[in-house]
């Protein structure tokens, strides 16, 4: 596989107790899993556990075509999240983050070097590696998500397409942030606002990209969508109203099930006893 989308840093399953029921996910494998069903060669490097929730994700990667053959697999516990849906919204309670964090690699980094390009974010706990990425990767992306503006100021000068969410801002303060953000280095920021779709910005051009009317039912995961497609739609070189609308519109229907992507797992089978998970397939 010719590797064009490459995702760096977290996974975690989602574990909504209320049905009983766990997915797969993380902003890393999430916009690495949509980056492949929109079309990129996607990879992800990073850490699962030997239980069955490491398990669960890496088979979710593999099943949806996305090369692991830089996952690690560490004996302990996979990262994960308590979820709760209220009126369609994810609420996330307790959590975990297991054997997750991780150092990169000089082979790490000859990817990231090889890919076109590559994304991590706030999730990802690599803050400490993340100058070494923006020099390594041809183009950087960072999910923000809602941190802080000095969390955004401290980091947004190394990364090249910055995303930031503010669910309840207008397009004029979604605007307004896109601004400041791109002031500070990003080539490309897109503020994403919920319901109310998204602003991007790149040079002096400003689109708004209004959510399409979608019967939710749960938005874990449609920002990562949202950036899965974005993403890809960049590497196709598409203009940016064409690309910002593709990925509301795709986020949007993102939102008409449970988990970020599927494959559902019954929590019962987390405590079926376990063989020896298997290691990282490069599916090029």
């Amino acid at each position: 596989m010719n590797v064009t989308l490459l995702t760096v840093g977290d996974n975690v399953v989602d574990r909504y107790l209320q049905l009983g029921v766990l997915y797969p996910g993380g902003n890393a494998v999430n916009v690495a899993v949509h980056g492949r069903r929109c079309g990129a060669g996607a990879a992800y490097i990073g850490t699962v556990g030997t239980d069955v929730a490491g398990r669960a994700v890496l088979d979710a990667l593999v099943a949806e075509g996305v090369d692991t053959s830089l996952l690690r697999v560490v004996e302990g516990p996979n990262a994960y999240a308590d979820v709760r849906v209220v009126d369609g919204n994810r609420v996330f309670e307790h959590g975990d983050p297991g054997v997750s964090r991780f150092r990169l690699t000089p082979a790490d980094f000859a990817a990231v070097a090889a890919a076109t390009i590559v994304h991590t974010g706030e999730c990802s706990m690599v803050e400490d590696q993340l100058a070494d990425l923006s020099a390594a990767a041809p183009r950087l992306s960072f999910d923000f998500s809602e941190r802080p503006d000095d969390y955004i100021d401290t980091y947004a000068p190394l990364v090249d397409i910055a995303i930031r969410s503010l669910p309840s801002a207008t397009v004029e303060e979604a605007e307004r942030e896109a601004r400041r953000i791109h002031a500070l280095g990003p080539e490309l920021v897109a503020v994403t606002m919920g319901a109310g779709g998204a602003v991007g910005l790149r040079g002096e051009q400003v689109v708004h990209a209004p959510a399409p009317a979608t019967a939710v039912v749960d938005t874990l995961g449609a920002g990562d969508a949202f950036i899965g497609r974005l993403l890809t739609g960049l590497i196709d070189d598409a203009p940016l109203d064409t690309l910002l609308g593709a990925a509301t519109a795709y986020a949007s229907s993102s939102c008409a099930s449970f988990g970020a992507f599927g494959h559902e797992t019954s929590l019962e089978q987390s405590t079926a006893p376990l063989n020896p998970i298997h290691k990282g397939v490069d599916l090029s």
